[in-house]
């Protein structure tokens, strides 16, 4: 077949690739987190001796991510909820836990540990990323996964419980913000969630 021919075929989205690796110690996880530090394709998640490397981070995790993080901020400054973005940074526990959720927010001050952290699940793999919070006490870790939204909230035993709405956003409706993250159109989706707010 010609060489020309083949370059102007459209490409494939790239797809997540998950590595799992076991009885990975502390110390050799983070040497492997020195030296792919400089990759920003990778991501890299530790719990109890297990090791999982996700890459690339594809387009479509990115822009349910970003869709999310529009709405759910469009939100909050409609309701008038002071709210800080954290971004995705690493929450570790030493020796235990390192993990980098797609986003997280502080809610009504801004704090060293964030009220709720957003989790897009395109390629699922065996970690229980809820675990991965646990030790900081995140008082919330929201899950979208194929079009649904799952939030737990951290109860008194220190064990995480799904719930059916945010205790920081009472009156959200899920099956609303939902309805918008999957919009064709980002710009579309955030102005007609806003006025569909205004009307609640």
């Amino acid at each position: 077949m010609n060489v020309s021919l083949l370059d102007k075929q459209p490409k494939p989205p790239l797809a997540e690739k998950l590595v799992t690796l076991h009885d990975i110690t502390w110390e050799q996880f983070k040497a492997i987190e020195t030296q792919l530090q400089n990759n920003q394709g990778v991501r890299l998640t530790y719990l109890s001796g297990v090791m999982e490397i996700m890459s690339p981070i594809g387009a479509f995790h990115e822009n349910i991510k970003s869709t999310f993080s529009l709405l759910l901020e469009a939100y909050m400054r409609e309701k008038g909820i002071r709210f800080y973005r954290r971004g995705g940074f690493t929450l570790e526990s030493p020796g235990y836990a390192s993990g980098t959720p797609d986003e997280s927010y502080c809610i009504g001050s801004n704090k060293e540990t964030p009220d709720i952290v957003i989790e897009i699940i395109v390629t699922s793999g065996t970690i229980n990323r809820r675990d991965l919070y646990k030790p900081r006490r995140v008082p919330e870790v929201w899950f979208w996964k194929s079009d649904q939204m799952r939030i737990f909230s951290l109860g008194a035993s220190v064990e995480y419980e799904e719930v059916n709405r945010s205790q920081f956003f009472p009156d959200l409706d899920k099956a609303l913000l939902l309805r918008y993250i999957a919009y064709p159109d980002q710009y579309d989706a955030v102005n007609e969630f806003i006025q569909a707010i205004r009307t609640r």
